[in-house]
């Protein structure tokens, strides 16, 4: 196969297998978008999306979330992991937006990152799956997955997002990041990688990684 054929035989896949694709983090707007990214670095979606509630209960605006103090955040989102620099974060962010954008999230990656706790991929996530931008939030089920597949070197997730971008027509960037993490969570997870269940890695995937792959199967018998 061409690098070509490959790209439309993973992006034909994906579309099969994902035709509907939910959002891995619960929200309503753009506002509780950003706060469950930003909370969901190191952690999990299933922790994250416990968690948002019990914390938008008290807060789902900016306007609310500054009325609470960074301590009284923390003690809400503390299961979710680096809760002392997310709540300052969310704290932070949320007096930003008041005064500099009359409490709503700006559409623009570069604003966005400006904001405290708030990195390229959160304000990638943000601006594609809030407002319909194109955008390619790289996480590690894409950076293991465009790895695996032989469509980036691996280096880091720079690297990979000028890749995939490269790879992949702008217009199907959107839905080609959300459908490539839930097949990484379903067929090509780090641990417990079974080859006969991830089609696309077992049909186009890097020839080191597939060698790889059966020298440890071998060395398990």
């Amino acid at each position: 196969m061409t690098k070509a054929e490959k790209v439309n035989f993973a992006i034909t896949k994906l579309q099969e297998l994902y035709p509907v694709i939910p959002v891995p983090l619960d929200h309503k707007d753009p506002y509780t978008l950003l706060i469950a990214v930003l909370m969901s670095a190191q952690s999990t979606d299933i922790r994250v999306n416990k968690i948002t509630p019990l914390l938008f209960e008290k807060a789902d605006n900016p306007y609310d979330m500054v009325k609470l103090s960074v301590e009284e955040i923390r003690d809400i989102i503390r299961p979710v992991g680096l809760s002392p620099m997310k709540s300052k974060g969310i704290h932070g962010l949320s007096k930003i937006l008041i005064d500099k954008y009359d409490g709503e999230v700006p559409r623009d990656i570069a604003l966005l990152e400006e904001l405290p706790a708030v990195g390229h991929k959160t304000a990638s996530v943000v601006v594609s799956q809030a407002f319909g931008i194109p955008a390619f939030p790289v996480d590690t089920h894409i950076h293991r997955l465009m790895y695996r597949w032989g469509f980036t070197n691996g280096k880091n997730v720079v690297q990979t997002e000028k890749d995939a971008k490269r790879l992949f027509p702008k217009e199907l960037w959107n839905d080609l990041h959300l459908q490539i993490i839930w097949y990484g969570r379903d067929y090509s997870p780090a641990r417990g990688w079974d080859l006969n269940n991830d089609i696309i890695t077992k049909t186009i995937g890097r020839k080191t990684v597939l060698d790889d792959y059966y020298k440890k199967i071998k060395t398990r018998k």
